[in-house]
Order: structure tokens, then C-alpha cells, then sequence
């Protein structure tokens, strides 16, 4: 079937790729551009059952219209993703260059979790296990969090004292809030200095910008809303105090290495070069999801690696903060020893939402290991809430995509290099781990 829509969409230098996906191919259902413009259309559909599955889209309004119109029942979405599944299966991938391999790969990564959801949509109860796996493409091997207490042991160390190790934990970190009058300058600061550091080493086109807007009454810190054509709207919740390390590290993370580099290149590289519409929507739950929070956090240390980070931080931002650099070594410390506890929040949310654990209690297990005020550890557990497993995307992404990464060498051009193929080609759980 011709897609004018498609067509008229891609243009220019895209226009010739468009063309050659309209020849009628030897097999009903063996071409991945015909069953990409399926894909996409499914995917809008699925939106339209669930707010907030859908976290990016740009390709053809009128899809966009189509979806919102007359979106199919969720019964008739799974037997679609059934359908496409079986489609793309049946693609010969000796017939197919390495890229063009990865691309079906992906497809059918990526209507996996299309059913895993429909699934969920429906009514099905998963296990935390199974749901991550079937969304993300990872089986996560937990620790219990009695597995934790050494390291709960050497952090209190670092910080002696009377009270809970939490609440004193969470005391010195508030001596490095950034006032609320100076957030913008601080924020503004940051991000400039992720983009230019990320600009040495990856080229992104010349019309790529983003706004930033500071919010309140969400679930997460930071969230990057891509737009299109090389635009993001980046949004920061001002909810809790905001401390200084945070401004690097959304900086990054939402920025630049992160979401809206990310997003950039998959636009420019894949959507609009290649002319693969599948890269015109980006389902939040899917195995994209494990590549983009996994790539975005080890991008904050693939841009202040070492001790550069510190030295920026108190050379430029402790200042447009205000504030003193007495302890910033001694909390820049505790910071780097608080990561080896991150695995323990995927416990709890294992745990809670299994029902192992009430709300109250998996508050109190957040406070105690995570080292946060019990706001705080109410935003984290609002958080798994919302959703879901959603939560391993963070630790073990970081954690894939950093063995990926560091394998290429331990120069900085190998590592940037290999981050740089990560982010703008159709990468995969999978890929990180070569299985």
C-alpha cells in the first residue's frame, strides 16, 4: 500500500527512501517500512488507551489524528501487535544489511513491550520480574536489602553524629541547596557547560535548542517533553529543595549527553536520514526506555568525569549559588558512596508493589536506605506508583550501558565514540549485553 502520508511527511532527501518502500514486495508483509507506518499508527492508538504512554511523537499529524478519532479497542490493539509480531518475524534478516537487521530486531523488541502493556491495560497482574522484562527487555536480579547494611555502615563514617544516619544525611546535604531566586542562573549555567562538553565529542544539528521551566506537584525531579525537530521542553520540579549536584546532573541527564541528545539523533539519524517512521514515536514503556535513563545517567560521568566535576562545580556553580566550598569534597564523597545503595530502591518498589510491603512501610525502608527525608522518600514511592518497574531503567540501564561503554577502550574519544553509536542507532538491551 503507497503511504502518501509518509511520503509527504518525510520530503526532500527522504523522499527517495519513501518511494522505494512502495514497491510491492515479494511477500504480503515483508517490508519493514509498511509494517513500520503499522507500527506507528498502533502505538498512537495505544496513547489514546493509556495518558502518558506516549512520550514523543513527530511524524505525521494526521496519524496523530487518525489515532485520537478512532482508536481501536485495547482487544483489537493486542491482536494487531500480534499481527505486526508475526509480520516482522517473517522478514528474512539475510535479506537485510547489518542496520537494516537492528532495525527488525528493535521492532520486535519493541512490540513485545506493546503486548506486555496491552496486557497490563487489560487487567493481567504481572510480577514485578516478568512486567520489567516483558516492557524493558531486562530480567532484574535483585539483592534483599539486608544486603545493603555494610554499606549503610560506611557512610556512617562519613557522617557521625546523633539521630538516624538519614536524617543526618539528609541535614548535610541541605547545607548545599541552591537558593530559589538563583535556581535559573545555576540551572542555566550547568546546561551550557553539559552541551558544550557533549558538543567536543558528538555534533548535533545546528537548530537544536530547548526551553526550561520550573514546576511543582510531579512524581520525578526533572523530565524531558522532546518536540520535534530538534526541541525539547525540559522541566525541573521545585516540589523539594534543590541541591547543587543536581544541577549537573539534570543538566546532563535531561540535556546533553542525555534525553535531548538522545532524541536528537534518533530524529536526525534514523527518522528523517533513513526515513524509519518507527523512530517518529517513542513509547515510554519499552525497551528504548532501559537505552535512554541508562545512557542519560552515565552520561553525567562520561562529561565530568574524575575529579572535573568538583572542580567545575566549585569553581562556577557553588558561586551563582552562594554557597561555601568548605565541605563541597566531603559531600561530593558521601554523594559517590550513596550510588552503591541505589539497587535498593528497586527492592523496595519489588517488594511494594507486590504487596510485601504496605505504603507506610516501604516509606520508612526508603528513608532508611536511601539516606532521604520522609518527603522525599513519599516523592519515590509516588513515583513507583506511577510507574512501576519502570524504576530499574535508572541503576541497571546505568550500569549496562557503562560496561557497554568503558569495553571500547579507556580514552575518553573511544568512550565518547561508542556512547555516540549508542544514542543514534537502533540499540537494544540485548546489544549491551551481546545476547
Amino acid at each position: 500500500m503507497i503511504n502518501w502520508g509518509m511520503i509527504k511527511w518525510m520530503g526532500g532527501f527522504a523522499a527517495s527512501l519513501a518511494l522505494a518502500a512502495c514497491v510491492v514486495p515479494e511477500k504480503a508483509g515483508d517490508n519493514l517500512n509498511e509494517i513500520a507506518a503499522d507500527y506507528v499508527q498502533m502505538q498512537l492508538e495505544i496513547g489514546e488507551r493509556e495518558e502518558g504512554y506516549i512520550d514523543a511523537y513527530y511524524g505525521p499529524p494526521e496519524w496523530q489524528a487518525a489515532a485520537k478519532s478512532a482508536p481501536r479497542s485495547a482487544e483489537q490493539l493486542a491482536q494487531e501487535v500480534a499481527s505486526l509480531t508475526a509480520r516482522t518475524s517473517a522478514v528474512d534478516p539475510s535479506r537485510l544489511e547489518p542496520m537494516e537487521q537492528r532495525r527488525r530486531s528493535f521492532l520486535v523488541a519493541q512490540l513485545k513491550a506493546a503486548e506486555t502493556r496491552l496486557r497490563m491495560i487489560r487487567g493481567e497482574k504481572l510480577s514485578f520480574a516478568d512486567e520489567a522484562e516483558g516492557l524493558f527487555g531486562v530480567r532484574p536480579q535483585l539483592r534483599e536489602l539486608s544486603s545493603y547494611n555494610p554499606i549503610l555502615a560506611r557512610i556512617e563514617r562519613l557522617v557521625p553524629g546523633p539521630g538516624t544516619l538519614a536524617d543526618r544525611v539528609d541535614a548535610f546535604q541541605n547545607r548545599f541547596t541552591i537558593p530559589k531566586e538563583r535556581l535559573q542562573p545555576v540551572f542555566d549555567t550547568a546546561i551550557a557547560e553539559c552541551r558544550r562538553r557533549t558538543l567536543q565529542h558528538i555534533p548535533l544539528p545546528a537548530n537544536e535548542k530547548f526551553t526550561m521551566e520550573f514546576v511543582t506537584g510531579k512524581s520525578w525531579s526533572g523530565y524531558n517533553y522532546y518536540k520535534g525537530n530538534a526541541t525539547s521542553l525540559i522541566q525541573i520540579n521545585t516540589d523539594l529543595p534543590i541541591r547543587i549536584s543536581r544541577a549537573a546532573d539534570l543538566g546532563c541527564h535531561e540535556g546533553y549527553p542525555g534525553h535531548h541528545a538522545y532524541n536528537v539523533l534518533l530524529e536526525q539519524k534514523l527518522g528523517k536520514e533513513r526515513g524509519w517512521v518507527e523512530f517518529t514515536v517513542y513509547p515510554l514503556y519499552s525497551p528504548q526506555s532501559l537505552i535512554a535513563e541508562g545512557s542519560a545517567n552515565y552520561g553525567i560521568d562520561l562529561a565530568f568525569p574524575g575529579e572535573e566535576r568538583l572542580a567545575y562545580e566549585t569553581s562556577t556553580l557553588y558561586p551563582l549559588a552562594g554557597l561555601p566550598t568548605t565541605d563541597a569534597a566531603r559531600y561530593s564523597a558521601l554523594l559517590e558512596a550513596t550510588k552503591d545503595l541505589a539497587g535498593a530502591r528497586f527492592t523496595i518498589a519489588r517488594d511494594y508493589l507486590e504487596g510485601r510491603l504496605s505504603r507506610e512501610q516501604a516509606v520508612t525502608l526508603t528513608q532508611k536506605y536511601q539516606l532521604v527525608s520522609k518527603p522525599r522518600a513519599e516523592q519515590s514511592i509516588k513515583f513507583t506508583d506511577e510507574y512501576r518497574s519502570y524504576v530499574i531503567n535508572y541503576g541497571l540501564g546505568q550500569d549496562m550501558v557503562r560496561a557497554h561503554i568503558e569495553a571500547a577502550g579507556p580514552s575518553r574519544g573511544a568512550r565518547w565514540a561508542a556512547f555516540r553509536r549508542l544514542i543514534s542507532e537502533p540499540t537494544l538491551p540485548s546489544d549491551l549485553t551481546g545476547r
